[in-house]
């Protein structure tokens, strides 16, 4: 079953899904993994508390990248209530795979940057000062 799963992390990394950036967003979150140098950037367009449209871009190993590109293509067209709800649960979930704690923030530094983003702050409620969730 994991091969499956590294097929589509590997898919996801390699042609992401809603990449790009998004010419006059109503909110634009950056966010980095110092330890790893991975580094998310999102624009959101919001309408009536639903989420849109997201894009990302930025750069990173194919775990940071393919969790990006997976939680982007999750939430488009999610109320902003449903993307606060959100947890790292669900971004394992997506992954499907096992990960120990340095790929664990890899994974999770996408859905730290849509929270952030979508709160608009740097540490959402929840996070500790670490960044984890």
């Amino acid at each position: 079953m994991n091969d499956l799963f590294r097929e589509e992390i590997l898919d996801h990394s390699r042609h992401p899904r809603c990449h790009g950036t998004l010419d006059n967003p109503d909110l634009t979150f950056e966010d980095a993994n110092p330890l790893c140098g991975d580094r998310i950037r999102m624009d959101f367009r919001v309408k009536d508390g639903v989420l849109e449209t997201v894009r990302f871009s930025g750069h990173g190993c194919s775990i940071s990248q393919a969790a990006a590109s997976m939680l982007c293509e999750h939430v488009e067209g999610r109320t902003l209530e449903e993307i606060k709800a959100l947890g790292r649960e669900d971004v394992l979930e997506m992954l499907g795979i096992e990960l120990g704690p340095v790929r664990l923030k890899c994974a999770l530094l996408a859905l730290k940057t849509l929270k952030a983003g979508i709160y608009g702050v740097n540490q959402w409620p929840g996070e500790d000062e670490d960044g984890a969730l």
